[in-house]
């Protein structure tokens, strides 16, 4: 098969022997990965050969033996997206569906498993879920609705909160989208693309403002700031703008020192609360999401391309850009 692997000068595309199921697992053929900031920030530092890829969906081609018994139902030719880390089934953190916790996790595309930027991947049954009635490469939207379902249930919107947004990209505007069609009153998202903040009304923002000049939006501070972007400053923002007693969560992954006052939260009495991954339920959720069509690629997706493309679409994520999601598809030429 092909895949695109890391390498001293970004990616190449290379053939790597086509895989095949062990007990439990499916092999898909895949129909599309996403690219998100957590692969940009990662693959310098994962060895050379390592095939990235977590955000993904694609087509049943191989059952692997177990299957019936552990994860049953699943067919040849279903469309599927699946959970880019696999437990031990029996901790309680898998039990409860936090898969992520379980004291075995092994996480694909991040250099333990084998990701999907590549023709085919290797998956659980048990952390995978069908996808049907939709465009195939949609269901690798699955993964990042996931992400922003779990913060916004971190966050425990109530009725009338005022909300803001920190960061229009993928995790922003599945964040966006979550929290748009529940229970809060306000809902501004802050982001110094055009093209992002136009993304951001796409998926129900009733505001978009620049860094600059949603300080004017702050008032008397926000009951729920979300932090979505990852990058030094921006819990410090997210202090500035919440109200007294109000929530802040931290879905945005900064891989660099970050500094802030404490007591800038402690003289509002503000919660903080960091997340990552979600559960087995919020990503089944999400499917259900995509498959009765509440969202879709011509809202969250801008641009779809080829294996070869990855090191070209690294790079111009990694600068400041108006991209919504980008889907790597290995069939497209």
């Amino acid at each position: 098969m092909r895949a695109a692997v890391t390498s001293p000068d970004g990616f190449e595309v290379v053939e790597l022997p086509d895989p095949t199921p062990g007990p439990g697992e499916l092999v898909l053929r895949v129909a599309a990965n996403g690219i998100c900031g957590s692969d940009l920030s990662t693959a310098p530092f994962l060895p050379a050969g390592t095939v990235m890829g977590h955000e993904f969906a694609g087509e049943v081609v191989a059952i692997g033996p177990d299957v019936p018994d552990v994860a049953p139902g699943f067919r040849i030719g279903d469309q599927v997206a699946s959970m880019p880390v696999r437990g031990c089934h029996r901790c309680r953190a898998c039990l409860t569906g936090d898969i992520a916790r379980c004291p075995s996790a092994r996480t694909l595309g991040l250099g333990v498993l084998p990701g999907a930027l590549a023709e085919y991947v290797v998956v659980g049954a048990a952390e995978s879920v069908r996808v049907g009635g939709i465009d195939p490469a949609e269901g690798a939207l699955v993964e990042p609705l996931a992400v922003g379902l779990h913060a916004v249930t971190r966050a425990g919107i109530e009725p009338g909160d005022r909300v803001l947004v920190l960061g229009a990209g993928p995790v922003g505007t599945a964040v966006l989208h979550w929290v748009s069609r529940g229970v809060a009153g306000e809902v501004i998202c802050s982001d110094p693309s055009p093209g992002r903040r136009a993304a951001a009304l796409d998926v129900g923002a009733s505001e978009v403002h620049t860094p600059e000049s949603v300080t004017e939006q702050i008032r008397d501070g926000f009951d729920v700031v979300i932090e979505c972007v990852g990058k030094p400053g921006m819990i410090a923002a997210a202090l500035d703008a919440v109200r007294t007693h109000g929530r802040i969560v931290v879905a945005g992954v900064c891989l660099r020192d970050d500094h802030f006052m404490p007591v800038a939260g402690i003289v509002k009495e503000a919660s903080m609360d960091f997340v990552s991954y979600y559960t087995t339920a919020e990503f089944s959720s999400a499917a259900a999401e995509l498959n009765r069509g509440a969202v879709g690629s011509s809202t969250l997706v801008s641009q779809i391309v080829g294996l070869d493309a990855v090191n070209r679409v690294f790079a111009e994520l990694s600068a400041p850009n108006d991209h919504r999601k980008v889907l790597i598809a290995p069939a497209v030429g």
